[in-house]
């Protein structure tokens, strides 16, 4: 790996005779790791490997995943990197509050804080860009995630909406990507001396339109794959001159995670101008962490959290609840005939009910309203409505358990392979006509059909593989 000398002095200069041993690091392999997901109703791992746990987090684990695997498919993992899994620790968000990701995709950290919330409250996931949002989407259907909302707005669209509105709210900010040269060597061609600069201008644009949507007393963390002064210490103390209401709260710091550099907050320093700090005021930087390749198993990361006043102004402005929307008579007698053949204690809250074209979602409990912004995903997607029938929503298998449904056929792995393929079943057994739960591992995998004697195959097929 080629690094760009102008780099490369900036972090010899930096670092002083810690330079070595982080240079070192760039030649050391990189570690795969990933998520149990205890939101599913079995999270015994399959076939998937466990190499030992992430020391941060119960659900961490180091190991390679196949996006072929039934863990992965049935959404009992989630691939992520091992520093990347230290975010969500310190979001940490409760069961009942609403929290906001603010530039989600691909949804890793997304799905990190929907295990905490326990699909209890509202976990908003935003992403700006179409077509990384639909991959957002996909992976919180995947992970069997109910209570969340998927937009692609711009920042300055959703504080307009959502004034003072959130708990919690994470940015992970776009930035340098200093911290994945490693894995992603490409990045490297990216970088240039300004760079690091000019994301720090679009990030703080992002936080000026993050803390408008912040409730009094709630928390804002704040995190970068990079190891950019510029962008990591320098911006918490832009944020707190220019926010004085906020406060950093002390991360707490294990295996081998530092503490923030209150130095590099002084941007004469940082590039070599001025040979001692001008920031002593900023002490409380320490309270940050960074996360170091010559330090721990993992690539870079920056994260700070921060707490605003409990004193500060409230907005005048009034979010409105979501509206349900009005099913016709014949939709409402499909669905409920639906609930009444192929679920169990299900409770169908109809004021939570909306509509996007033919498909129907169950809102999360305290939804705003979503009238005018661009939502992949609302809650709970039930199903759709065709002529004169209802059908499930693939959505519907992956988030309930099977004890949840009126029938469900436990697959073995031949069959498995056949359901995943898009095959006809052919199964034994005392089924009745109509859709029954497919399951593989003690998980809901998709739908089928029985009819006669065979399950007609509903896996979507956009998801449809063949293993060999």
């Amino acid at each position: 790996m080629t690094l760009p000398q102008s780099y490369k002095n900036k972090y010899e200069r930096l670092l002083g005779d810690e330079a070595t041993a982080f240079f070192a690091s760039f030649t050391h392999s990189t570690q795969k790791a990933y998520r149990v997901n205890p939101l599913k109703n079995q999270t015994q791992l399959y076939t998937t490997p466990d190499n030992g746990q992430v020391p941060y987090g119960k659900w961490g684990h180091f190991g390679s995943v196949s996006g072929r695997s039934v863990d992965h498919t049935n959404g009992v993992v989630y691939s992520q990197e091992p520093s990347a899994q230290f975010v969500g620790e310190v979001v940490q968000p409760q069961p009942g509050e609403k929290v906001l990701d603010l530039s989600a995709a691909p949804g890793g950290k997304s799905t990190h804080l929907a295990a905490f919330m326990q699909q209890d409250g509202l976990l908003w996931t935003n992403e700006i860009f179409l077509n990384r949002a639909k991959i957002l989407n996909e992976n919180i259907e995947r992970m069997g995630i109910y209570n969340s909302i998927v937009s692609s707005q711009k920042p300055e669209e959703l504080s307009a909406k959502l004034p003072q509105f959130f708990d919690k709210i994470l940015i992970d900010a776009p930035c340098s990507g200093e911290g994945m040269f490693r894995k992603d060597p490409d990045a490297i061609s990216y970088w240039s001396e300004s760079y690091p600069a000019e994301c720090a201008q679009r990030q703080r644009d992002i936080l000026a339109e993050a803390v408008k949507m912040l409730k009094p007393g709630g928390e804002l963390v704040y995190s970068t794959c990079t190891f950019a002064p510029e962008e990591d210490e320098q911006m918490i103390a832009w944020l707190l001159s220019e926010y004085p209401d906020f406060s950093v709260v002390p991360i707490e710091k294990v295996n081998g995670i530092a503490d923030g550099r209150p130095e590099w907050a002084d941007s004469q320093y940082v590039s070599g101008i001025s040979d001692h700090s001008q920031t002593t005021h900023m002490t409380e930087l320490k309270g940050t962490a960074r996360l170091w390749p010559h330090l721990l198993e993992g690539e870079g990361h920056f994260v700070a959290k921060l707490k605003l006043s409990t004193d500060t102004v409230t907005s005048d402005a009034n979010v409105t609840t979501i509206q349900s929307s009005s099913l016709t008579a014949q939709q409402r007698d499909l669905l409920t005939a639906f609930i009444k053949d192929t679920l169990i204690d299900f409770e169908l809250a109809e004021d939570r009910l909306i509509l996007f074209g033919d498909h129907v979602y169950l809102a999360p409990t305290g939804a705003p309203s979503i009238k005018g912004m661009r939502i992949l995903r609302v809650g709970l997607e039930l199903g759709s409505f065709k002529t004169k029938r209802f059908e499930p929503a693939h959505a519907l298998a992956l988030a309930l358990a099977p004890h949840q449904f009126q029938q469900y056929y436990e697959m073995n792995d031949a069959q498995w392979r056949q359901f995943v393929h898009g095959d006809v079943l052919n199964v034994e057994g005392d089924f009745k006509k109509g859709w029954v739960l497919m399951t593989m591992n003690g998980n809901g995998a998709g739908f089928g059909k029985y009819v006669n004697g065979q399950i007609k195959n509903f896996y979507p097929k956009g998801l449809r593989f063949a293993i060999k």
